[in-house]
């Protein structure tokens, strides 16, 4: 597996890593933790050394899982976990990212995961009752503590990224990106990174499954499978979406491979310190995931795939509205 740097941090993971959240939260189906940790191990075998959770997933049980499923391997992996919930009675109540609370929640997650340091510490949504630089500052002293090794953010606007680095220094960004979700490339959040130093770690990088092309207006989602709650995953949005599927199949013929190595391919092909984390629980797709990192894309094909997709409207906003409103602040 080739390595990456995320920004200008230094700090190296594999080219594509491994998001744990689908192990047991959000899909409508969970894998039995020894399952789970026998993927995460399989993964390591596999070369990736980036593995991503947070405290909301299950809530808490991911984080335990990876815990687990990393503690012999532990030197040889970069791990990943969030804050800026509250959770009550099992689930989300809000964002919270006052100081004292970011210090409590790294402790949790420290347990959890049964290590020393935390290597990537992201505030998972940012909240507007708290000043970023607060934010910064905490994770600033959780730094200077030991606790914590690198400061990240998920789904900020641009000039939040900049208030917080200048507080302390970011090594990356969690955002959604993906053929079918470019809000990074007209928000400022490229030009941030690029400007700054900053990797991007892009989540949903297959498009939660629908640009692997098993998907369409027949689909039925699982009772529990957080998708049924998102515009673009009804059946009418996912036949209007159909063509964006075409095209990355047309390409995946040529290249001999499948629309997922496809999609991954052309997110490693952006930018060099942009790294996807695309989840599953079979060990069949973790490793066709796996080797989207050895497909070539020539500038003509990266040319190519700009301009069929530019004629093609993607249907369906990502969130509903009030999950919306908690990205890009």
């Amino acid at each position: 597996m080739k390595t990456r740097q995320l920004g200008t941090s230094g700090l190296e993971v594999s080219a594509i890593g491994f998001g744990c959240m689908g192990l047991n939260f959000s899909y409508g189906h969970a894998l039995e933790d020894q399952a789970s940790i026998k993927l995460i191990r399989d993964a390591v075998e596999r070369g990736v050394t980036f593995f991503d959770t947070a405290e909301v997933y299950g809530p808490f049980t991911n984080e335990e899982i990876v815990g687990q499923a990393l503690k012999p391997i532990r030197d040889q992996v970069v791990i990943a976990t969030k804050f800026g919930f509250d959770i009550e009675g099992g689930k989300m109540a809000g964002l919270n990212s006052r100081p004292e609370h970011i210090k409590e929640v790294a402790d949790a997650s420290l347990k959890r995961l049964g290590i020393e340091t935390i290597d990537l510490f992201y505030q998972h949504r940012v909240d507007p009752n708290v000043p970023i630089e607060d934010v910064a500052g905490a994770v600033k002293d959780l730094i200077a503590q030991g606790k914590v090794k690198h400061f990240g953010l998920s789904e900020p606007g641009a000039q939040t990224v900049r208030r917080a680095h200048a507080v302390q220094p970011v090594a990356a960004l969690q955002n959604e990106y993906s053929l079918w979700t470019r809000g990074p490339e007209s928000n400022g959040i490229l030009e941030a990174c690029e400007e700054l130093g900053i990797g991007l770690v892009a989540y949903s990088p297959l498009g939660k499954g629908f640009l692997t092309g098993a998907m369409g207006k027949d689909t039925q989602l699982s009772e529990g499978d957080f998708r049924k709650l998102l515009p673009r995953f009804t059946p009418e949005a996912m036949a209007a979406n159909q063509a964006l599927i075409a095209l990355i199949q047309d390409i995946a013929q040529k290249k001999q491979a499948t629309p997922a190595q496809i999609a991954l391919a052309w997110l490693l092909a952006q930018k060099p310190w942009i790294v996807p984390i695309p989840g599953t629980t079979k060990l069949h797709r973790l490793e066709e995931n796996l080797r989207g990192a050895d497909v070539e894309l020539t500038l003509a094909d990266l040319g190519e795939i700009e301009n069929a997709a530019a004629a093609i409207k993607i249907e369906g906003d990502r969130y509903p509205p009030q999950l919306m409103a908690t990205t890009g602040r």
